[in-house]
């Protein structure tokens, strides 16, 4: 029978236990990196990057600790099929980068590095490759509007000329409309914002680029 006793018997070197965290967090540093450059979407979110590389390195801890133990290993499979995570992902592209976190921290964890290292290599540098060819020059852009009803038919004539317009979301209030757009865009292309202002009813028009910064 296992006894609790077990348990506090495991033994690990601290050494390896540093390294094994310190080679997780690299990576995910890494995977980090990666979804820097290849992000596509227009609201870049921080706390997800943190996120990639904290779950690699937590990964690499946890099956570290399996590796070392079956039964520890049963005990938290059944601890962590009770958890549920509520968070929606908004880009399935984000689904890719956590697998690939859980991926490289399961392939530290178990102290295959070669695999690691590897895997990451390919796959960074494939990432690389696809996104480069998907809006290059280019950045994501939210346009939003507020105008009344006489500027209505004039405001959707404007916005279906502009470049991969997709609209985000639409508040109608008795008095003033609120549109917001997903725009993608170059440096050169943000002129046109001038336009809608001078459209009579629009009451303000904001660009504001994926960083948060607002253009005009």
């Amino acid at each position: 029978m296992f006894s609790t006793s077990d348990l506090f018997a495991i033994t690990m070197n601290p050494l390896q236990v540093i390294i094994t965290l310190v080679i997780g967090l690299l990576v995910g540093l890494y995977i980090w990196f990666i979804y820097k450059k290849t992000f596509a979407g227009v609201m870049y979110s921080r706390s997800f990057g943190i996120t990639l590389v904290m779950m690699t390195a937590v990964t690499a801890l946890m099956l570290m600790l399996i590796n070392n133990s079956l039964t520890l290993s049963l005990g938290m499979v059944g601890a962590l099929s009770i958890v549920r995570y509520r968070t929606a992902i908004k880009d399935p592209l984000d689904t890719v980068f956590i697998f690939w976190a859980v991926g490289q921290g399961i392939a530290i964890g178990t102290k295959f590095y070669d695999v690691a290292v590897i895997a990451g290599i390919v796959i960074g540098i494939f990432l690389l490759v696809i996104s480069s060819g998907k809006g290059k020059g280019s950045m994501g852009y939210l346009l939003i509007l507020h105008y009344n009803d006489m500027a209505a038919d004039a405001v959707r004539k404007m916005t279906k000329q502009l470049p991969g317009a997709r609209i985000k979301s639409k508040v109608v209030r008795p008095d003033s409309t609120e549109l917001t757009m997903e725009l993608r865009l170059k440096d050169n292309e943000t002129g046109f914002v001038e336009k809608f202002l001078r459209v009579e009813g629009v009451y303000d028009a904001t660009l504001i680029t994926h960083q948060g910064d607002v253009i005009s």
